[in-house]
């Protein structure tokens, strides 16, 4: 992703940056992107000694 940022100084010191609305929505989307990704990869490593069930066997103690 390529980002077109415009500097904005207040007294000689960088105070803001403003970007093109396309730009900051993409990087929204990627760092959603990037939480859920590491929600998911802690979720597996907190559920990783717990037992595993065939869908099958799920299936079949839900009588579906």
């Amino acid at each position: 992703m390529r980002i077109h940022p415009q500097i904005l100084e207040k007294n000689g010191n960088k105070e803001f940056v403003v970007l093109p609305y396309e730009e900051f929505i993409q990087m929204q989307e990627t760092i959603t992107d990037y939480e859920d990704l590491m929600e998911l990869q802690r979720t597996k490593s907190e559920l990783k000694d717990d037992p595993e069930l065939p869908l099958s066997e799920v299936r079949s103690s839900l009588n579906i």
